[in-house]
């Protein structure tokens, strides 16, 4: 059986932790927290908590990483800490909703701001429409650059993780660069108004209720999402037992830096209240600071963004359904290793048709919304595991150990439990929705579990 190619270094590992994070989020996220928290103090005080939170899963996810270095990440360490069952609703969620409809949203995302620099690929070109039926189907431009690029994305990774690895370092410093510039170019020659937009800096009045706050965490650890991408690709990775760890560390940090400073940048530029409800706060802030003529040169600096952690995306996402593959539990041809490549072609290729569907749907959007709640309850399941772990295998060798044990890990673990607690209060109906979404994998579960059983049975008569 041929086995995936140890061809990730550190320098790899680190872009590929960073990349995955850095997309459209920063520049989006900011004036929807600030509809419920109207304080430059609360703004970033969501933002740092988030940075930490993520840090924290980030010394977690560095044992469980060094201590199963295997293809999958946090599948692998459910499945070795809770059993098969837990492990399945968790790759089922992310094959389906996490990882399809995040490359999904991030491909969109990607054609809308290429298409406001090329409005002949733009969502408003129509290209056609019908109906089948009582449904209305459509076709832009805008669907046709989002799915062109997934499939050539898909295409680099097919032949080998290399060529998927040196476009994401290069999209990666690309990103970390603008970003950089912007920054200090906002906060040296911008017209802004020195500190008067932090003015009153702390929250005047009533403040927010708790649940406000979670709901606002919950968008920060959502644009943190893909930070243990490294873990998913540890069976490719030279020296995981020294690499896992520090990626996964040193590329949080960093980008937790770079949203606080990115999130400074914005407090200057604008008031808070002009913050309220903008979703693409990151262009509004550019053009207050240099003025109209920046907006084009910043949607195209998004655009790079996103394409770079779509990139990403789809570099490690098909890891995790070729691990359930591997062990039985999804479709077994996703479990095939190209003999030359050296990568899980078929797994790659499952996630791009998938991937592609969604885009055409529409409905990526309000899958993610009905789960992003669930993604922290299995944060926190995975970061509770290194506790059962050290119980269950206490003799199994550890190159690397969480650090503050057990002290950060509970904190990891309960920073997100009170955020899921905290989404249900403020959003019962897509907390419900998100619940079903994910307990449909059950008899998805059985199904294949059925299948093993039996292929286990046919094996022991021969």
């Amino acid at each position: 059986m041929t086995e995936l190619a140890r061809k990730l270094g550190l320098a790899d590992s680190l872009f590929l932790v960073i990349g995955s994070v850095f997309g459209s989020g920063i520049f989006l996220t900011t004036g929807i927290i600030a509809s419920g928290l109207p304080s430059p103090s609360l703004i970033w005080l969501v933002w740092i908590m988030g940075g930490i939170i993520t840090t924290l899963g980030a010394l977690t996810y560095a044992e469980l990483g060094t201590l199963y270095p295997g293809s999958g990440g946090p599948y692998v360490y459910l499945k070795e800490a809770y059993g098969s069952s837990v492990s399945f609703l968790y790759g089922w969620t992310f094959f389906w909703i996490i990882g399809g409809g995040g490359i999904a949203a991030l491909a969109i995302g990607f054609a809308e701001y290429f298409g406001s620099l090329v409005p002949a690929l733009s969502s408003g070109h129509m290209l056609c429409a019908f109906n089948l039926g009582p449904i209305h189907l459509s076709l832009s431009a805008g669907h046709v650059t989002a799915i062109l690029s997934i499939m050539i994305l898909s295409g680099l990774n097919y032949f080998g993780i290399q060529g998927g690895a040196r476009f994401q370092n290069l999209m990666t410093g690309l990103r970390i660069a603008a970003l950089l510039a912007f920054a200090a170019l906002g906060l040296m020659i911008g017209k802004k108004p020195g500190f008067q937009n932090l003015v009153p800096f702390f929250p005047v009045g009533r403040i927010p209720s708790w649940t406000y706050f979670g709901a606002a965490l919950l968008a920060v650890i959502w644009t943190y999402d893909g930070w243990y991408s490294v873990s998913c690709t540890a069976e490719e990775i030279r020296n995981p037992r020294k690499t896992i760890p520090r990626s996964l560390v040193l590329g949080t940090a960093a980008v937790a830096a770079l949203y606080l400073l990115a999130n400074i940048v914005y407090s200057m530029a604008l008031p808070v209240n002009e913050m309220d409800g903008v979703l693409r706060i990151g262009e509004l802030a550019a053009v207050r600071l240099f003025g109209p003529g920046i907006a084009r040169l910043f949607s195209a600096v998004v655009a790079v963004a996103v394409l770079g952690c779509l990139s990403a995306n789809i570099l490690y996402s098909p890891r995790v359904s070729f691990a359930m593959a591997r062990d039985g539990l999804f479709f077994k041809n996703l479990s095939f290793v190209h003999p030359r490549f050296r990568v899980p072609t078929k797994a790659i290729l499952a996630q791009m048709i998938w991937s592609s569907l969604l885009c055409l749907s529409g409905t990526y959007q309000s899958l993610i919304e009905y789960v992003a709640f669930a993604l922290v309850l299995f944060f926190a399941a995975t970061g509770f595991s290194v506790l059962v772990l050290r119980r269950k295998v206490p003799d199994r060798e550890r190159p690397f150990r969480a650090w503050g044990y057990p002290v950060l890990p509970i904190l990891y673990v309960v920073f997100n439990l009170v955020i899921f607690i905290a989404v249900i209060f403020s959003r019962p109906v897509q907390a419900l929705a998100g619940a079903g979404l994910i307990l449909a994998g059950l008899p998805a579960y059985f199904f294949w579990t059925a299948g093993k059983n039996r292929v286990a049975a046919n094996r022991g008569r021969i």
